[in-house]
């Protein structure tokens, strides 16, 4: 169970780098679940998410129950929603706007309903 783990962890680790570059790709759930995956299976890798430099503190809060800085969620929503405009824009495609304005509506509310932290 120790390797499906770790490996699930990596994947989503990656899928997480990815969606830092891809329009409706959220980043902070797969580096959570990575976060998870790895606090379940391997302390080393767990602890190497947990020091880097750009996600550490957001698992460390997320994992204390404190939720996500108000910072961060500015931050996503803005670079979510550039990316989504940008997008539909490009594709021209009413049908691509509609499922981009739906999927990018999800994961506003989703950002929205976790707990912020004071800056």
């Amino acid at each position: 169970m120790k390797i499906i783990l770790i490996i699930l962890g990596f994947i989503s680790l990656f899928l997480g780098i990815v969606g830092i570059f891809l329009p409706v790709m959220p980043t902070t759930p797969f580096v959570l679940l990575a976060a998870a995956c790895f606090a379940r299976s391997s302390e080393k890798f767990h602890k190497m998410l947990l020091n880097n430099r750009y996600f550490g503190d957001i698992i460390r809060n997320y994992e204390n129950g404190l939720g996500i800085s108000r910072r961060i969620k500015i931050r996503a929503l803005c670079l979510l929603w550039f990316s989504l405009i940008f997008s539909s824009v490009v594709s021209g495609s009413i049908i691509v706007f509609l499922i981009l304005t739906a999927a990018g509506a999800g994961v506003t509310w989703y950002i929205l309903s976790l707990p912020t932290i004071r800056d």
